[in-house]
C-alpha cells in the first residue's frame, strides 16, 4: 500500500484553486486523464502514454530521456517542449519516493507531483501551495507549445549589464571616499573615547584632529589595521553604516549575536557600502550587502546546520566520503585523484571578513572556528605537522596539484606562507627525484600545478604589497625548475562593485608576481539578476582576470535568502553567458594565457576583441555536490507540495574522479527555494519579472566543457594506474 502525505486531506487555498482552474482550461487531455483515472497506476500509464504519443519515436527527446544520447551537444539539440516531455516522464518514473529533507532538518517526505495535481483536481485537497501549481502551470504551458523560448539577443544582455556599475566608475569612487572619511572621523571619536583601543595603532591625545585624520588614514593602507578593528558587534555595525540599518534588521543582527554567530567585518570592506539613497545606484550593493547581513533563516538555523560537505567528515583511520585515506588533523580535504586542498594550522584559517552564507557556519555553531586571530598564530608543532602533510603528497601516486586555502591562505603572514610554500617545492623537487628510479607506466604523478585560495583581493586589497609578491614571485622562480608550470590565485569577487581601485592595484601586483588570477563567483539570489554575472565577468576582464567558476549555493535552509535556484543558473549560462563564448578556433590561445600571466590584462583584451565578444565566459556554472565533485549535470525529477524542485545531479564527465563516484550513485539535492518565490525575491530587488519569463522551463543541465587553460599540462612519461591513499569504506566493501 502506498504511504501516505500528512497534508492528503488538507484543502488548497482560494490562489490554488484558481491556478488548478487555469491549469484545466488550458490542458483538457490532462484534466480528462486526471479525471477520468480512479487509480493511481491508472492515472501514471495514462500520463505516459498522453506524453510519448505527443513525441516522434526516435526522438532526440526519447533518446535523451532514456539515456541513448546524453552529453552537452545532446542536450543542446533538445526543443524546448521536449525538455518539458522529458520533465513530466521523470516525474512519473520518480513518483512515490521518498527522499529526506535538510531542509526541514532531516524531515521525511513523498515525491508525488502527479497525485497532489489529482487530489487537488477531483477533491479539492492535497495540501500543495500556490509556488507547486505555478510550476505546473508552466510546466505544461512549455509541453503544449503555449510557451516559447525567446532568447534574448546581446543588445538586450548588454543593457542588463550596463545596469550594474562597477567599483571603478567615478561616481561610485566618489561615493566611497565619502564613505571613508566618514568611518575614519568616527574612528576618531571613539578611539579618543577610549570605546576603540589598541597597543599598535595609537593616536597621541596632543595631536590636532587633522593630524589624527592623516595618521588613520595612513593605517588604512595597513591591513593589520582593518583585521584589528573589525566590526565585531551590531552596534558598531550600525554606526560604521552612519545608522542606516533599520529597526527589522538590527534587531535580527542581535538575534543572531545572541544565538552565537560571530561578527567580522572590516571597516576597508564595510566602505564599499552605500548608506544614503543615490539615484540609479540604489541596490546597486545588494550583493555585497547580503554577504554582511545576517538573514531570518540563517538565525533560525543556527545551531542545527547541516554539514554539506560530506567528504570532509572524516574519522581517524577511515576513507572520507570519496574514499581517500587522509592525515589524522583537518589538515588535507580531497575529493579528486589529482588534486588536493591544504589548510594550515595558521592565520590562513580565518577570512578577512564572514560571509554571511559561508559553508562553515556548520562548524561556527559547534564553536570549531573563531575570528580570535591570535588564537589562529601557528604552534611550535606546525613545522613538523607540515613534513608530516609534505610526506603524505610525496607518496600519492596520482597527486599533481595542491591547493592551499582555509579560510584564506593570504590570511597567513609572509613568513608562514613562505614557510609552507618552501615546503611543498621541497615535496615537488623529492617527487619528481624519486620518479628517476621509477620505470614508464610505475611512475607517480609530479606536481604540476600550486593555487593559493583567497578572497582577500576583494575583501582586504591592503594584504597585497610587494613583501607578498616578492615571496610569490621567488616561489615560482624555483618551483619552475621541480616541474610545477602552473601558479594560480583562486580568488573570489561577488560583483562588479567589489572590484575598486585598491582591488585592481592588488590584481595587478598578484599578476606582476607571474600568478595567473581566476575568479569563483558565488551565484547569490542577488549576484544572479540578469546581467550581473556577465558584468562582472567583462571587469574582472579588464583587470586582468578570468572567469573560472559560478558556483550554485550551498547548503540548506539556512542559506534560504542567498540561493538563487540551479534553473537560474542554467538560464544565466544559456542567455547571458553564452555571449561570451569562446569558440574552438581560440582555444589554442587561451590556453597560451599562462605563459605570460604578467600581460593578463592586455592578453585578455586583445583575445576578447579578436574573438568578437563583450567578456570571456571562461567559467563553468555548477554546483559543489556533497561527497561528489562540481557538476551542473542534473534532470528535475520532483517538486515539494511549497514547489520546491527536486534535482538528481550526475557527476560531471568531463574530468577524473575517485572510482567511488560509481559506487556513489547519483545525488538527490531538494532545493530550498521554490521559483514562484525566487521570482518574489527578485521583483523585491526591482527586477522585472518578464525578463526572467524563460526561467520556469529550465529543468536540466549538462556540466560545461573546461577551457584548455584549466587542463593540466601533459607528462613526457606515463602515469601508474595505482590509486594510493585510497580505501573503500566498509559500506561499500559490504
Amino acid at each position: 500500500m502506498r504511504k501516505k502525505s500528512k497534508f492528503e486531506q488538507v484543502r488548497i487555498t482560494p490562489e490554488s484553486e484558481r491556478l488548478v482552474h487555469r491549469l484545466m482550461e488550458e490542458n483538457p487531455g490532462l484534466e480528462n486523464i486526471l479525471i477520468d483515472s480512479t487509480i493511481e497506476s491508472q492515472l501514471y500509464a495514462s500520463l505516459r502514454k498522453w506524453v510519448l504519443d505527443c513525441l516522434e519515436r526516435d526522438s532526440m527527446a526519447l533518446q535523451y530521456y532514456s539515456g541513448h544520447a546524453h552529453g552537452r551537444d545532446a542536450y543542446l539539440k533538445l526543443s524546448w517542449s521536449d525538455m518539458a516531455a522529458i520533465r513530466i516522464l521523470d516525474y512519473i518514473d520518480h513518483e512515490g519516493r521518498d527522499y529526506i529533507d535538510p531542509n526541514l532538518r532531516g524531515e521525511r517526505f513523498i515525491n508525488q507531483p502527479f497525485r497532489l495535481l489529482w487530489l487537488a483536481v477531483r477533491y479539492g485537497r492535497g495540501g500543495a501551495g500556490p509556488a507547486f501549481f505555478r510550476d505546473m502551470l508552466h510546466l505544461f504551458r512549455q509541453f503544449n507549445g503555449r510557451a516559447i523560448r525567446h532568447l534574448p539577443d546581446q543588445e538586450k544582455v548588454m543593457e542588463w549589464m550596463d545596469r550594474h556599475p562597477s567599483g571603478l566608475d567615478e561616481e561610485v569612487i566618489n561615493i566611497r571616499r565619502k564613505n571613508k572619511t566618514r568611518i575614519i572621523n568616527l574612528f576618531i571619536k571613539k578611539i579618543e573615547a577610549g570605546t576603540l583601543t589598541s597597543s599598535t595603532f595609537v593616536l597621541d591625545p596632543t595631536w590636532s584632529r587633522k593630524e589624527k585624520y592623516q595618521k588613520i588614514l595612513e593605517w588604512w593602507d595597513n591591513r593589520l589595521f582593518h583585521l584589528h578593528f573589525a566590526i565585531r558587534s551590531p552596534e558598531l555595525l550600525d554606526e560604521m553604516l552612519d545608522h542606516s540599518l533599520d529597526p527589522e534588521t538590527m534587531a535580527l543582527l542581535y538575534e543572531a549575536k545572541e544565538v552565537g554567530i560571530p561578527f567580522f567585518i572590516n571597516p576597508y570592506y564595510l566602505s564599499l557600502l552605500d548608506t544614503r539613497k543615490h539615484g540609479s545606484y540604489i541596490g546597486a550593493d545588494q550583493a555585497i550587502r547580503d554577504y554582511v547581513i545576517y538573514s531570518r533563516e540563517l538565525v533560525d538555523e543556527f545551531g542545527h546546520i547541516a554539514a554539506w560537505e560530506k567528504e570532509d567528515e572524516v574519522e581517524p583511520g577511515k576513507p572520507n566520503a570519496a574514499g581517500w585515506l587522509l592525515p589524522d588533523g583537518n589538515n588535507v580535504h580531497r575529493r579528486y585523484p589529482d588534486v588536493a586542498i591544504l589548510i594550515p594550522d595558521s592565520m590562513g584559517r580565518a577570512c578577512g571578513g564572514l560571509c554571511a552564507s559561508c559553508q562553515r557556519m556548520y562548524d561556527f555553531q559547534r564553536g570549531h572556528l573563531n575570528f580570535d586571530l591570535d588564537r589562529l598564530r601557528p604552534g611550535e608543532s606546525w613545522p613538523q605537522k607540515l613534513q608530516r602533510l609534505m610526506a603524505y603528497f610525496r607518496g600519492d601516486t596520482q597527486l599533481r596539484d595542491i591547493l592551499i586555502t582555509g579560510g584564506d591562505a593570504l590570511m597567513s603572514s609572509d613568513k608562514s606562507l613562505e614557510r609552507i610554500l618552501d615546503a611543498v617545492y621541497e615535496m615537488a623537487r623529492q617527487k619528481k627525484q624519486d620518479n628517476r628510479s621509477r620505470p614508464d607506466g610505475e611512475k607517480h604523478a609530479e606536481m604540476l600545478r600550486v593555487r593559493l585560495g583567497t578572497r582577500l583581493p576583494a575583501y582586504l586589497p591592503q594584504r597585497i604589497h610587494e613583501k607578498l609578491t616578492q615571496v610569490l614571485a621567488g616561489f615560482k622562480k624555483k618551483a619552475r625548475e621541480v616541474g610545477i608550470r602552473q601558479f594560480v590565485i583562486q580568488t573570489h569577487f561577488e560583483s562588479a562593485m567589489e572590484v575598486t581601485p585598491e582591488a585592481r592595484h592588488a590584481v595587478r601586483q598578484l599578476i606582476a608576481a607571474g600568478w595567473v588570477v581566476t575568479n569563483q563567483q558565488v551565484f547569490t539570489a542577488a549576484a544572479s539578476r540578469r546581467g550581473h554575472a556577465a558584468r562582472l565577468r567583462q571587469v574582472l576582464n579588464q583587470i586582468g582576470v578570468l572567469p573560472y567558476y559560478t558556483f550554485s549555493v550551498k547548503g540548506f535552509r539556512e542559506n534560504y535568502h542567498n540561493f538563487a535556484t540551479n534553473a537560474r543558473s542554467v538560464q544565466e549560462q544559456i542567455e547571458e553567458k553564452h555571449f561570451g563564448a569562446i569558440s574552438h578556433h581560440y582555444y589554442h590561445d587561451i590556453a597560451r594565457l599562462n605563459e605570460q600571466p604578467e600581460r593578463m590584462a592586455e592578453q585578455l583584451h586583445e583575445l576578447q576583441q579578436r574573438a568578437g565578444v563583450p567578456f570571456l565566459g571562461t567559467d563553468r556554472n555548477v554546483l559543489n555536490l556533497p561527497g561528489v565533485g562540481k557538476s551542473c549535470t542534473f534532470r528535475t525529477i520532483g517538486i515539494t507540495r511549497d514547489g520546491r524542485r527536486i534535482l538528481e545531479f550526475d557527476h560531471d564527465a568531463t574530468r577524473r574522479h575517485s572510482p567511488m563516484i560509481h559506487k556513489m550513485g547519483k545525488v538527490t539535492i531538494v532545493e530550498s527555494k521554490s521559483i514562484s518565490d525566487y521570482l518574489d525575491q527578485l521583483v523585491s530587488m526591482g527586477e522585472d519579472p518578464d525578463d526572467y519569463r524563460n526561467l520556469w522551463g529550465y529543468s536540466m543541465g549538462e556540466t560545461e566543457e573546461r577551457m584548455p587553460l584549466y587542463e593540466y599540462p601533459a607528462y613526457n612519461f606515463s602515469v601508474t594506474d595505482e590509486l594510493s591513499n585510497f580505501k573503500l569504506s566498509e559500506e561499500e566493501i559490504s
